[in-house]
């Protein structure tokens, strides 16, 4: 995240120099360089849709890393990698023989993409095996996993890093650094909505046990994200409503939408919006004393635009590949031996919360968030 204390005068340097696209050591994961050979490798493990659509060809624009292997349970799957990306056999792997990675000297970087409620077993086989280990977000579906999670990767030596793309993507990086430094003076309120009409393309995003609820476990942890790292702070309360379901046969077991309100110790206040029900605008808005700036779209793969209350009114900022930037950048976390960003520990911050906001819509009552901010201050102590 960028610096809480930079100085407010540097906003039009910042923008300019992420529009000019020099601002290498704001945008790069690192200028440390390997030869090709010295990639680390990463293995994806579940090829559904990301891993197909996002992460592979990602992979093939990576400097510091590769795609080295898969896990997979299809037969089909793993025939049809391994010729796409020249695979070698002994790196293609199943859910059941997956321990004998540990003896992989290719794959240094394990990547779970598994549905929600499965991240914590592979993540802590993958740490078990000594592998690093990148885990999609959301990090789990209960606090308790997402503890293990962490000590596994303690205990084995290894990095684990939660898959937030956004944080290595120019105009988000730009939200977090005028909130923070108050740009536009103190921010007042905020505002973000994040959802799709679903199809049941992908039937375990409404199923519970295996999603750990419905569009605030997938869609709605961005706004979540978005309005933490704009306000650089952590809500001290949630106050939430579930959106009426008005397909109770597909929402069976999840809600369709649910409308959240975050609460900041300063007064400042977020008012969000997930659903499945209905396309939402993917918006994150912050409103200030002094003006105003936003993102419309803000948490898409590509075609990101911003815009703010002066000057041209636009944030010139180039789009990137989010996904090669992320891995990239934990690949030099690796490669130094330095912290990632977006930690294990940040991961476990948002599963609390996420199950905060469901409390609080289920009660119908504010549900302060001690506890988490309790977490932060530990995580900062260490």
């Amino acid at each position: 995240m960028l610096d809480l204390h930079a100085s407010a005068a540097s906003r039009r340097d910042f923008v300019r120099t992420l529009s000019l696209g020099v601002g290498a050591t704001l945008l790069a994961p690192s200028a440390f360089a390997l030869p090709p050979e010295r990639k680390l490798g990463v293995a994806l493990l579940g090829l559904g849709k990301y891993s197909t659509g996002q992460l592979a060809p990602a992979l093939q624009q990576t400097k510091l890393c590769r795609l080295a292997g898969i896990v997979t349970g299809s037969p089909e799957k793993a025939a049809q990698w391994k010729q796409q990306y020249q695979l070698a056999d002994k790196n293609i792997y199943s859910y059941t023989n997956f321990e004998r990675i540990v003896n992989d000297p290719d794959i240094d970087i394990v990547y779970v993409v598994t549905p929600n409620a499965l991240h914590a077993e592979y993540a802590v086989r993958a740490a078990q095996a000594g592998k690093h280990v990148i885990c999609e977000k959301p990090m789990a579906t209960t606090v308790a996993d997402a503890r293990r999670m962490i000590a596994a990767s303690q205990k084995a030596g290894k990095k684990l890093s939660i898959g937030y793309r956004l944080h290595f993507e120019p105009h988000n990086q730009a939200m977090m650094h005028l909130g923070q430094t108050q740009a536009y003076g103190p921010l007042k309120h905020l505002i973000s909505d994040n959802g799709f009409k679903f199809g049941n393309d992908t039937p375990w995003r409404v199923d519970k046990a295996l999603g750990g609820g419905g569009p605030l476990m997938d869609m709605g942890i961005y706004s979540l994200q978005g309005c933490i790292y704009t306000k650089g702070q952590v809500p001290v309360a949630v106050t939430a409503k579930f959106d009426p379901n008005t397909n109770p046969q597909l929402f069976k077991d999840v809600e369709a939408g649910i409308k959240w309100q975050l609460q900041f110790a300063d007064g400042t206040t977020a008012d969000c919006h997930t659903s499945y029900a209905e396309n939402l605008a993917g918006r994150l808005r912050a409103e200030a004393a002094n003006g105003w700036f936003e993102l419309q779209p803000a948490f898409a793969y590509g075609g990101l635009a911003g815009s703010t209350s002066k000057n041209d009114n636009k944030l010139n900022l180039p789009n990137i590949n989010q996904q090669a930037a992320q891995m990239d950048d934990f690949a030099a976390c690796v490669l130094q031996n330095k912290p990632t960003r977006v930690p294990g520990e940040m991961g476990l911050r948002d599963v609390q919360l996420l199950l905060a906001i469901y409390r609080a819509a289920e009660t119908g009552q504010k549900v302060a968030t001690t506890d988490v901010q309790q977490l932060i201050d530990r995580t900062q102590a260490r």
